[in-house]
């Protein structure tokens, strides 16, 4: 191998309170690493601050430039979920941007092999910290050949675990002899009570201990005392992954046939995922509620008293072709039955054996409605479809595909089994199996284009004598469709990536069972990209810009002529709607998912903007991303891995508060728009009033006080179990009612400030409704939602007049999501009229969160030199009025 080719690997991880990060050579012939350069160093949940300032700094030190780097690793978990993600979207980062592969390695096999390395022998627990007195724990051989993992990851309670060590005696058992040890179950103290607390000296000598079990991970810092009578501890500074470490992870698995480094295609980086090994709190709960048959849940509108949380539970929406997926429910357990004996005939199960599988923490069940696509999930769509699985030993088992014979062709099967794999991927499981009838071709070759293999048969396996076709394959997965902004509809699809990817596409679209693609990623070969003089002249500068600020992925590329080249969207709606809101720790989650598909779609449809068969990231003069405010685990997220980029590809890096986005998309569209004015800043998480002497320089006329204006229209959408997102529903509704029928309050019209208070509103909306239910009378609807939002544009008309006249301002202009709402623009451009200002509102598209208004923001700051460091970190909080 030449000077000239790559052949160095980067390894990192960040899953707790170390950042570790080595460098090694890669031997191709000998599928060995050499160990070049390696750093651990204490984090202190600072990962995201840190770990590009070390990377740097490390291969500078090694004096390895970034063209020579073949490879990235990455330690993909199980750790903290925030820390995991850090590393794994600074890594999609990098690796994007050099055009190279991505492999990820669990982060307790790190932990072993830096074990290995540093001699110990035998029989080795990691007990890595889960949070909320969890654990992760993974046993491990080690001899001279190195490190094997005996059993699979696992999140217990770290007491239940000491438990079990002490009931069992053995290092050497498997998760098969496990049962139902996953679950969160509460156990007493293992070892002497007396140990709670006592210093490290005092901890069990080497004669007290388990002889043949060594032990290690970053758990041992909060639950020693359950583990020093287990075995031997090892030093601290092997207890978290080690550059060493990870390398030695990733050497066993190229070894072992598992990847290759220098193979970019195989490893494409939007392909790697997390390993998390339980849902998130919210799917947790909803599981648990939904294993219960609890009338509430089924959301009639006609009840006397039903909860904006009951409401929201039940709803779900359904796509352009009328099926809704949601998670299983116990009231559905008959009709799942129905359907089975209908479908499976003599091998079907029957009510008790199917309630049995609803609320088990390892077992996943969804299922499919078929449902008008313009309202929430009704307690009467009839039930259409149903999978079901088993998360065991980290593979998931299929249980039950069903879907009705007249909805046959419409995709069911394929986005049942992917979100099943989604929660599964999501409990620890990264395989899967099933048995299908030896005569059912089929449903063989849906398996097949997902992905599966045959591995062997089962004779005689079903009831009638049938053999079954035993198969296993890669967990199915969703990819977020990545979508022109404002163009869905028009919109070619987004890059579906592997085998089995389902992609998941917006209102009005489906996918069927012939969508099945298998496409190689954008850039997998560096000699097919375009350069530079292939096509139009480029204007300079050309920045990439993300937005992940909250539920939705986007990008953006603008040139030096102000002319955006792409601005592309990916929505996670589907997932949060049966919420009622934007769940966070699943926000963050899709974003990692989906932020480098979504990219890749934004530098291909500027390629073609500009008449180039490629854009590449060196092709770029920057990376700019939203980091404040917002939700701050999803702005992690892009600030990571736009961090990451804007150091592969060497290009300055950016950061734009969202707030000023809202303010810029005013000029798409609109070439002429410039400062001063006053703007409404209405959005789910803001209700402003801004005036804007001049880009960069503005002031905050008034704030709500409690409820910001989307919010509040999505808290009335519940209400009225009208399902998530509130806005567009709500506003459908009150095209259709009267806004003088209910005389809602008008909270602070008279204050004498530029304040907002929607909570006030919002309690009486709620009232309202349920003193109508109580009553026994039928809900007007429209009249509910025409006089709620008349009751909130009144108060916002009439402060933006205020602040006009206050001000002086020639121009008033409109942004974020609720700046769609048409009530509230009709309502501006009578203001506007009457007071003689001129009017700007951004286009539909602009008006929610959006990539290209922080592309327009990030020209601005380009051409000022405002760049920021990559030691830049996301903020939840960002104050318009401070520069930074």
């Amino acid at each position: 191998m030449d000077d000239a080719t790559p052949s160095y690997v980067l390894a990192f991880d960040t899953a707790n309170e170390v950042i570790a990060i080595g460098l090694g050579r890669l031997d191709a012939a000998a599928r060995s690493i050499e160990l070049v350069a390696s750093v651990e160093v204490e984090a202190r949940r600072a990962s995201n601050t840190q770990l590009v300032p070390r990377i740097d700094e490390l291969c500078a030190r090694a004096g390895v430039a970034r063209e020579k780097i073949a490879c990235v690793c990455v330690g993909r978990g199980p750790g903290s979920f925030t820390g995991v993600r850090i590393a794994l979207a600074t890594a999609k980062g990098i690796a994007s941007a050099l055009e190279v592969g991505l492999v990820g390695v669990s982060s307790l096999d790190a932990v072993a092999w830096g074990a290995w390395k540093a001699g110990g022998r035998g029989s080795l627990l990691v007990v890595a910290d889960a949070m909320r007195r969890e654990v992760y724990p993974v046993e491990y051989r080690l001899d001279d050949g190195g490190a094997a993992r005996l059993t699979a990851d696992r999140v217990i309670k770290a007491e239940a675990f000491a438990e079990e060590l002490g009931a069992t005696g053995s290092s050497d058992r498997s998760m098969a002899d496990d049962g139902d040890a996953g679950d969160s179950r509460h156990g007493g103290n293992a070892g002497d009570p007396s140990r709670r607390g006592r210093p490290w000296s005092a901890l069990p000598t080497e004669a007290d201990v388990h002889p043949d079990r060594l032990i290690a991970g970053d758990g041992l810092r909060k639950y020693a005392e359950f583990f020093g009578s287990a075995g031997a501890l090892l030093p601290e500074a092997l207890w978290t992954p080690t550059g060493a470490g990870l390398l030695l992870a990733l050497q066993a698995v190229w070894r072992a046939g598992e990847c290759d480094p220098f193979d970019a295609e195989r490893h494409d980086p939007g392909l790697l995922l997390p390993v998390y090994t339980r849902l998130s709190d919210a799917e947790e709960n909803e599981r648990q509620r939904l294993a219960r048959v609890d009338g509430s849940l089924a959301g009639k509108r006609g009840s006397r008293h039903v909860t904006m949380n009951d409401t929201a539970i039940a709803n779900a929406r359904a796509n352009g072709e009328g099926i809704a997926y949601k998670p299983l429910d116990a009231r559905h357990v008959a009709e799942v039955a129905a359907l089975e004996a209908a479908v499976m005939g003599t091998d079907a199960w029957n009510e008790t054996l199917v309630a049995d599988e609803l609320g088990r923490a390892d077992r996943v069940w969804w299922a499919a409605y078929a449902a008008d696509p313009k309202m929430p999930l009704s307690a009467e769509a009839p039930l259409v479809g149903y999978a079901g699985g088993w998360v065991v030993d980290g593979d998931l088992q299929i249980l039950k595909v069903g879907v009705d014979p007249a909805w046959r062709r419409h995709g069911i099967a394929r986005v049942l089994l992917a979100r099943v794999a989604d929660d599964a991927r999501n409990l620890g499981a990264r395989t899967s199996s099933l048995e299908v009838r030896a005569g059912n071709a089929g449903a063989q070759a849906l398996y097949a284009a997902l992905g599966y293999e045959a591995l062997g048969r089962r004779p005689r396996y079903y009831s009638d004598g049938e053999d079954a076709l035993i198969m296993q394959g890669p967990l199915p997965t969703i990819t977020l469709a990545a979508v022109p902004n404002g163009a869905v509809a028009d919109a070619r699809p987004g890059h579906v990536s592997g085998p089995g990817a389902t992609e998941v596409a917006p209102y009005g679209e489906d996918a069927s069972d012939d969508d099945v693609a298998g496409e190689p990623r954008r850039g997998a070969s560096c000699a097919s990209l375009g350069r530079e003089d292939d096509g139009a002249a480029v204007r300079r500068p050309l920045i990439l810009a993300i937005e992940s600020s909250c539920d939705e992925t986007a990008a953006a590329i603008i040139d030096g002529g102000e002319v955006l080249r792409s601005d592309v969207v990916a929505t996670q709606v589907d997932f949060h709607a049966r919420f009622g809101g934007v769940v966070p720790e699943i926000a963050s989650r899709k974003h990692i998912e989906a932020i480098c598909g979504v990219c890749d779609e934004a530098l291909d449809v500027a390629a073609a903007s500009l008449g180039r068969s490629h854009l590449r990231w060196r092709d770029l003069d920057a990376v700019a991303v939203t980091y404040a405010p917002g939700l701050v685990g999803a702005l992690v997220v892009g600030v990571a891995f736009a961090k990451g980029a804007a150091w592969g590809a060497d290009i300055p890096f950016i950061v734009v508060n969202h707030l000023e986005g809202h303010l810029y998309a005013n000029k798409i569209g609109l070439e002429d728009f410039a400062p001063p004015a006053v703007v409404s800043l209405v959005s789910g998480g803001n209700t402003l009033l801004v005036h804007m002497a001049d880009w960069g320089d503005y002031r905050v006329l008034g704030a709500t006080i409690d409820d910001a204006v989307g919010e509040a229209f999505d808290k009335v959408a519940k209400a009225l179990g009208l399902g998530y997102p509130g806005g567009p529903v709500v506003s459908k509704f009150a095209a259709e009612g009267d806004p003088d029928a209910i005389p809602f309050p008008r909270a602070m019209l008279h204050s004498g400030d530029l304040r907002f208070s929607l909570s006030g509103l919002k309690t009486a909306v709620v009232t309202y409704i349920n003193n109508e239910r109580a009553a026994g009378r039928e809900l007007n609807v429209p009249d509910i939602c025409a006089s709620f939002t008349a009751a909130v544009v009144d108060v916002q008309v009439a402060k933006a007049r205020t602040a006009l006249r206050e001000t002086g301002a020639p121009t008033f202009c409109l942004g974020g999501g609720v700046a769609a709402n048409p009530t509230l623009r009709a309502a501006y451009e009578q203001m506007c009229a009457e007071e003689g200002v001129r009017l700007v509102m951004p286009p539909l598209a602009s008006c929610g969160d959006n990539a290209g208004m922080i592309a327009e923001v990030a020209l601005d700051r380009y051409r000022a030199g405002a760049f920021s460091p990559l030691s830049t970190d996301a903020l939840a909080h960002g104050d318009l009025e401070v520069p930074y």
